[in-house]
């Protein structure tokens, strides 16, 4: 059996970590990518490879375009093909809109949401040669619901809602999904940061009462990643403990 090859942006901590752990198997090849820390990067290949996976390690400023695309040429050159792209990787400037500045707007939507475009654009290209992959971008409750403080974010996460949409209209015909996860509050480095009463502030709005786990959001990426997601194109989980209802 040929080996799907995989690729997982901001493979090396949180979210990343559990998605390329989750995708891991025998007959799986996983590219997973970093920015600046490759420690974090080897630590995933580790796992993956104790899951009996296969894997290396990429890097790739994903702030420039022409990275992102060298990027995924080098995983043509060396594999033939990609079948499964994990949009994964995302950053964080927050502030009130009133004292955000534009230096901080923009690093978050070129991260967030120009990054997202321009692998997918690649990865969309080989894909359609193919006649079969997979594109799976994790997006945020945020971009469903906005969050105070959180306007670029915000805004980069719902654009990725919408042009998941548009490029699921675009590669249907091709045998190509895209699909989205949109993870609601996480236990991530990123959130560890929080102070304690704003972490229970956010607890408080969750049905479910309680944080997910980076491994709940894997869960349902390596759902939309397998042969029995072939139908679903278009669409977004929502993997939020009930915050969007």
């Amino acid at each position: 059996m040929e080996k799907e090859i995989a690729l997982v942006t901001g493979g090396g901590t949180g979210i990343g970590q559990a998605i390329c752990e989750e995708l891991a198997n025998s007959n799986r090849y996983i590219y997973i990518h970093y920015g600046g820390s490759e420690e974090g990067a080897k630590e995933t290949l580790s796992l993956v490879e104790a899951k009996g996976g296969l894997g290396e390690i990429i890097q790739a400023d994903l702030n420039q375009s022409e990275q992102i695309s060298a990027m995924i040429q080098k995983i043509k050159d060396q594999s033939g093909r990609l079948d499964i792209l994990v949009n994964n990787a995302g950053i964080t400037k927050d502030g009130l809109a009133v004292r955000m500045s534009d230096d901080m707007y923009d690093a978050v939507i070129r991260v967030n949401q120009k990054a997202v475009f321009v692998a997918m654009r690649e990865a969309g290209k080989l894909m359609m040669r193919q006649r079969k992959g997979k594109i799976i971008n994790i997006s945020s409750v945020v971009g469903l619901h906005g969050n105070a403080g959180q306007i670029n974010y915000a805004a980069a996460k719902s654009a990725v809602f919408a042009m998941s949409k548009s490029l699921a209209q675009e590669l249907a015909t091709r045998n190509v999904t895209v699909n989205c996860v949109a993870p609601g509050y996480i236990d991530t480095a990123m959130t560890e940061e929080l102070p304690d009463q704003v972490k229970q502030a956010i607890i408080n709005q969750i049905p479910m009462q309680r944080t997910g786990s980076p491994q709940e959001i894997a869960y349902a990426v390596k759902f939309l990643a397998s042969k029995e997601a072939d139908y679903i194109t278009g669409q977004s989980i929502s993997v939020d403990g009930g915050m969007n209802m």
